[in-house]
């Protein structure tokens, strides 16, 4: 096979699987796709490919494991930088732009804001909700009149790294009570523009299944 042995360790509604999940399906690449059952009772496989974190997701190309999702990223542009599209810029500087925008997304966002949105009630929720909505109009402000974050017609590092937080919209508005269609417009924009996509389409998750799962979660652990 011209792709070798591909194999992704996924679990049901990583935003970091999806970003995987979409960047092999930009390039054409023929998977296998292995979901953990349960996000806290670790595989053995799971435990053996990345000993260290023990979490997805884990791309495994002909046995080897590589893992963290920026960095899965980055290695399935590099090996199969022959397959369009480029997911980073040939650019030395535009790679470090990118990097530094997808880090943003991970360590303000996801880590960030997101998951506090959640998972806190009252004043707290009215704070949080406030900072996620601040973190996202700055990276709106990036994206700028650009069509992709990459600049180009296509998706790039960035959009594949941001992308699979559309499907955790509606939930955060939920429990938030904002909208993020009208504090961040152009970003919305962007996101429908992505969800055209059939790469993004078939990779995120229904946000109602995303909404109910965080409902029944909060129900057992607040």
């Amino acid at each position: 096979m011209e792709d070798g042995v591909v194999v992704l360790l996924d679990v049901w509604g990583s935003t970091y699987g999806m970003r995987i999940r979409i960047a092999l399906a930009e390039k054409g690449i023929k998977y296998e796709c292995i979901e953990e059952e349960n996000i806290l009772v670790k595989s053995p496989l799971l435990l053996k490919m990345n000993p260290v974190y023990k979490r997805v997701p884990v791309l495994i190309h002909n046995g080897k494991p590589i893992c963290e999702s920026l960095l899965i990223l980055e290695y399935i542009d590099q090996v199969w930088k022959h397959k369009s599209p480029a997911l980073l810029p040939s650019d030395a500087y535009q790679r470090g732009v990118a990097r530094f925008w997808a880090a943003y997304v991970d360590a303000k966002i996801y880590e960030g804001s997101a998951k506090k949105v959640w998972m806190s009630s009252g004043e707290e929720q009215d704070k949080v909700s406030k900072e996620f909505i601040d973190c996202l109009k700055v990276i709106e402000k990036e994206l700028g009149e650009k069509p992709y974050f990459s600049g180009e017609e296509e998706m790039g590092f960035v959009d594949v790294a941001l992308i699979p937080l559309y499907c955790y919209f509606y939930p955060l508005e939920m429990f938030g009570k904002f909208s993020v269609e009208t504090e961040c417009p152009k970003l919305m924009n962007w996101a429908k523009k992505c969800m055209k996509k059939e790469s993004v389409f078939q990779s995120l998750v229904e946000p109602k299944k995303i909404y109910q799962a965080m409902l029944d979660f909060r129900q057992t652990t607040l």
